[in-house]
């Protein structure tokens, strides 16, 4: 289990949380712009302009669709692999969490855990 600091924050969702809301804000300030563009009546174009200073950055590019271990379609298995480099599956688990709580006493460095994909063969575990 790690330790995030005094808030249990995982950097990366506050990164991400940060990121999210950064977009948000500048799509908000693209509409505010369009709008007063629309009643630029009283000479509100210098706003129209300050407003475009801040939505015409460039946008990030989309993230692409959930990874098969995002959207769980898969199990977590803890392996162990032999003298030869093949991985034999010991236990098979539902999620990360239990996976890695039946993980977590390991001293042995050939047991390892990971996600795989529903179809996707034993033996992409193996070493190559």
């Amino acid at each position: 289990m790690a330790n995030f600091g005094p808030f249990d924050i995982d950097p990366e969702d506050f990164e991400r949380a940060l990121r999210d809301t950064g977009n948000d804000i500048r799509d908000m300030l693209g509409k505010a712009g369009d709008y007063l563009g629309r009643v630029d009546q009283g000479g509100l174009g210098a706003l129209t302009s300050l407003f475009g200073q801040f939505t015409q950055q460039p946008r990030p590019a989309a993230p692409e669709g959930a990874t098969t271990g995002e959207t769980g379609s898969g199990v977590w298995a803890a392996y162990t692999l032999d003298d030869d480099g093949q991985a034999r599956v010991d236990q098979v688990f539902p999620n990360e969490l239990e996976a890695l709580r039946a993980h977590r006493d390991n001293t042995d460095d050939r047991r390892r855990v990971r996600f795989l994909p529903y179809g996707v063969p034993v033996s992409v575990l193996d070493l190559p």
